[in-house]
């Protein structure tokens, strides 16, 4: 075979998951890549809705008995093998811990095998991982092997989660170079969506599958996991790329106005040697640390600040209602809990669509600054006694915190341009991995700390809002930092040439060549439809839920 070739199949035809395979032709519409990446995304964002499982797990054994078949003292090794105990929470919310490790680590390390073997092949991989984990999980559950969900759900699982992320990045800016913002903003959405979706159709399925002797959990992981692959799969085969010097009609590229957008290209193997890169993982880090932080306490925090005044009863501490009264403001923080999980979502879309009107490094000086300034006002509101306040300082921290994720993506393509930025990606979420360590390590600590000395009421989140609000201060610092880069950084043409694949490389030809245009036609709008009822289902469902709040 020739260099540069495309490989073949024995039957004489290229590979029909090759980068090489799915290189879009004359007619193709590019809005059908947006729904064909939220659809993956949509499916590995259950991985913050995993929690849903957790409590009729602990109870697996022990199902419709008055007790739990705890055994004291058991240590963690035992709980990966008993057949005997029920599971502890805590060993069990392992597995969430395990995935965002994972998920990390695997964008880092196969982000550079992505970027060659292009988004088809590593979506069905994801779906293959993310599904298979949770029919392996499922195994686990039925043969009560806690090794297996972990091995299954988290570390499979996670696998998934890395390459679904990243899969459709590189794929979406080079796709919308006039709209890159909006595009990883579109699916990015989906993750921060997608446990809106799973956690309820888990909760009706349980409840659908549950017996006097089963927990119903097997059943519905099992068919989770079937409806995964087959999501996914559907989204990976609805991935196109671009070809060479692909450009929309009618747009020119926006070099000349602004200095922090390149024109240039980055080798992957360079962008880490680089100070932007650090400093961007910097932001990315500081900002999730902080919103992470919130959500990890955002329901005992509603609930300890405003107590009684939650249920109507003001000046009644949480410390003093009856078991009832705490259930019902439990309830009214799951309301809370819910909305915030919606702004995060539609923070994803709106910030990212924002920051191709404003610039990514402005509309990260705003999260930044204004998050400071709502994590610093948090307490006088909750010191006023304002609920409404203090729900909408940090509905907007919520809007925030997804929009950073969604953002990012933008921000690496101006930077460092689109040929590895996919992969470039793939390496930065390695503070994504730091900061769901950090931040909650960070809250918790602190707000133990207030606890041992006696503190209660709003007081006991004071330091903390403020501890945040300096992660964010530091965050502005690096943010403010960031430059363009050197020409020196920069691959040549020569070098474009040389890693070019299937033609899919940056290139000097530019022209669309009837390739991306068509708009809402009806195949579009069926994508769309595809992927849009499920999210206005579960946007219906939250909002039901955080009716409550305001009841």
């Amino acid at each position: 075979m020739r260099a540069g070739a495309a490989p073949f199949t024995g039957a004489g035809t290229p590979n029909w998951l090759s980068r090489e395979r799915i290189v879009a032709k004359a007619g193709f519409n590019r809005w059908l890549v947006p729904p064909a990446a939220l659809a993956i995304h949509l499916c590995i964002g259950m991985s913050y809705g995993l929690s849903v499982f957790w409590l009729p797990l602990s109870r697996a054994i022990s199902v419709g008995q008055p007790a739990p078949a705890a055994c004291p003292d058991m240590s963690v090794m035992t709980a990966l093998f008993t057949t005997t105990c029920d599971w502890r929470v805590s060993d069990l919310v392992i597995v969430f811990s395990i995935g965002i490790v994972m998920l990390g680590l695997s964008a880092a390390v196969f982000g550079g095998w992505l970027e060659r073997a292009g988004p088809r092949k590593a979506g069905l991989a994801a779906a293959l991982c993310w599904g298979g984990g949770f029919l392996i999980g499922s195994a686990g559950v039925y043969l009560h092997q806690l090794w297996l969900i972990w091995l299954g759900m988290g570390l499979i699982g996670g696998i998934g989660l890395g390459l679904g992320y990243i899969s459709p990045v590189s794929t979406l800016v080079k796709w919308f170079p006039d709209r890159r913002g909006m595009a990883t903003g579109m699916a990015i959405m989906g993750f921060g969506g997608g446990a809106m979706i799973g956690s309820p159709l888990a909760t009706l399925l349980i409840n659908t599958f549950k017996t006097p002797d089963s927990a119903g959990v097997w059943q519905t992981l099992a068919v989770m996991g079937g409806l995964y692959i087959l999501a996914m799969a559907c989204g990976a085969f609805g991935y196109r790329v671009p070809p060479a010097g692909w450009q929309p009609a009618g747009w020119t590229p926006p070099a000349s106005k602004s200095a922090m957008i390149t024109s240039g290209h980055v080798h992957l193997d360079n962008a880490h040697k680089t100070p932007q890169f650090w400093l961007l993982w910097a932001v990315l880090c500081l900002n999730v640390s902080a919103g992470i932080g919130v959500l990890a306490l955002a329901s005992p925090m509603l609930q300890e600040i405003f107590g009684g005044a939650l249920i109507g009863q003001p000046g009644v501490a949480f410390g003093q209602l009856d078991a009832g009264q705490k259930t019902q403001i439990a309830a009214v923080a799951a309301g809370f809990v819910g909305l915030l999980s919606l702004f995060n979502i539609l923070g994803r879309f709106f910030w990212a669509s924002m920051s191709d009107r404003i610039g990514r490094k402005v509309t990260y000086a705003t999260f930044f600054a204004l998050g400071c300034v709502l994590y610093a006002a948090a307490p006088w509101a909750a010191g006023i006694g304002s609920k409404a306040l203090f729900v909408t300082f940090f509905c907007v921290i919520l809007s925030m915190y997804g929009g950073g994720f969604a953002t990012i993506p933008a921000y690496l393509a101006d930077v460092f341009g689109t040929q590895f930025v996919g992969a470039i990606h793939g390496r930065l979420l390695t503070a994504w991995s730091t900061a769901g360590v950090v931040g909650p390590l960070v809250v918790t600590a602190i707000r133990q700390t207030q606890i041992d000395a006696g503190i209660q009421g709003a007081e006991l989140y004071t330091r903390t809002l403020y501890i945040l609000a300096g992660f964010l201060a530091a965050g502005f610092v690096a943010n403010l930092l960031v430059r363009p880069l050197a020409a020196r950084w920069f691959m040549t043409d020569a070098d474009l040439a040389a890693v070019s694949k299937g033609g899919v490389a940056a290139s000097s030809r530019a022209g669309d060549g009837g390739i991306g245009r068509g708009g809402l036609t009806p195949v579009a709008l069926l994508a769309w439809v595809a992927v849009g009822l499920p999210i206005a289902w579960g946007i219906w469902t939250t909002l039901a839920k955080a009716l409550i709040l305001f009841g």
